[in-house]
C-alpha cells in the first residue's frame, strides 16, 4: 500500500486592509503637523506681530515689561513716558528717590514692589554691566538678564526677543498658556513646562514672532471669558471651539488682523501676568 505523501502547509501573508497604514507616523509627527498648521493660520492673520509696549531701547523695554505685570500695556504706555522723562537713563533711575518712583508708577498697580524692582534693577545694571547701561541697553544673555531684580525668564525672553531678535525661548504669559491649552498644544499649567512644549513644537526661528502672535490672539480673540470662536481663524484647528466658524478662513484672518491693529477696541485688551 502506497504511503501518503506529507505536504507542508503553504504560508500566506495576511492582506493589509485600508484601515491599517503601511507605516505609522513618528510619535511627534502629528503634534508638529498641527502646530505647523496653527502657526500658518496665525501668521496669515498676524503677518507682522509686534509687542504692544512702547520703547526706544532695551532698557526701556525692560522697565516697561516689569511695569506691565498685572497691568495693561495701555496703562504702561501712558505711565512710562513720564517716568523716562524724569529718569531717562539707568543711572538716573538707579539714583532716584524710591517715593518719587512709586508716585510715577502708581497707576500700574503693585507700585511699591515695582518701584523697588526698577530702582534696584537699574543699580545692578549700572554696577554689573556699565557699558550696556551707558547706552541704555541690557545684557544680551538670558542668564545675565535674569540676575537683575524683578527679571524672570518670561521678562528676559520678551526683552531679548523683541529688542534684539534673540530667540532665547517662547514668551509664556496667561494669554499664551490659555491659547496653547485650548489648542491642545500642551496640558501643562505652569509657564516653564508650557514653554518647553511650545519650543519643541515650533522651530527656533519662529519663537519670537509666534510668541507675539499667541499673546495677541489670546488678548483680543481667544478671550478668557467669551472667546470669539465664531470669528476665529483657528476654529477648524481648535478642539476647544465653543461655536461653529462663520465665513471663510481668509475673512476671519483679516478680521482678527484688523481687531489687533485697532488694539482691541471692542475688548479693551487685557492685563499681563
Amino acid at each position: 500500500m502506497a504511503r501518503a505523501r506529507r505536504t507542508t502547509p503553504k504560508r500566506t501573508t495576511p492582506k493589509r486592509t485600508t484601515a491599517e497604514p503601511a507605516t505609522a507616523p513618528a510619535p511627534a509627527a502629528a503634534p508638529r503637523l498641527r502646530a505647523r498648521k496653527i502657526g500658518a493660520a496665525l501668521a496669515r492673520a498676524l503677518p507682522e506681530p509686534r509687542c504692544e509696549l512702547d520703547f526706544d531701547n532695551g532698557w526701556q523695554l525692560l522697565v516697561a515689561t516689569i511695569l506691565s505685570a498685572q497691568s495693561t500695556d495701555r496703562t504702561v504706555n501712558r505711565v512710562a513716558p513720564e517716568l523716562f522723562g524724569a529718569y531717562p537713563t539707568p543711572a538716573a533711575l538707579a539714583a532716584a528717590p524710591l517715593a518719587d518712583v512709586e508716585r510715577l508708577v502708581h497707576a500700574t498697580g503693585f507700585f511699591r514692589n515695582k518701584a523697588k524692582a526698577l530702582v534696584e534693577a537699574s543699580r545692578e545694571l549700572v554696577a554689573r554691566h556699565p557699558e550696556e547701561a551707558a547706552r541704555s541697553e541690557v545684557p544680551r544673555t538670558l542668564a545675565a538678564l535674569c540676575e537683575l531684580r524683578g527679571v524672570a525668564r518670561k521678562t528676559a525672553n520678551l526683552v531679548l526677543g523683541t529688542a534684539y531678535g534673540l530667540p532665547t525661548g517662547f514668551v509664556v504669559d496667561t494669554h499664551v498658556g490659555r491659547v496653547a491649552r485650548r489648542l491642545g498644544l500642551t496640558a501643562e499649567e505652569a509657564p516653564e513646562p508650557i514653554e518647553a512644549d511650545l519650543c519643541r513644537l515650533f522651530p527656533e526661528r519662529e519663537w519670537v514672532a509666534m510668541g507675539h502672535r499667541f499673546v495677541l490672539h489670546g488678548r483680543y480673540q481667544c478671550l478668557a471669558k467669551g472667546p470669539r470662536c465664531a470669528s476665529c481663524p483657528l476654529a477648524e484647528l481648535c478642539p476647544s471651539a465653543e461655536s461653529a466658524p462663520e465665513g471663510s478662513v481668509a475673512a476671519r484672518a483679516k478680521a482678527e488682523g484688523a481687531l489687533v491693529g485697532a488694539r482691541g477696541e471692542e475688548s479693551g485688551g487685557g492685563a499681563r501676568s
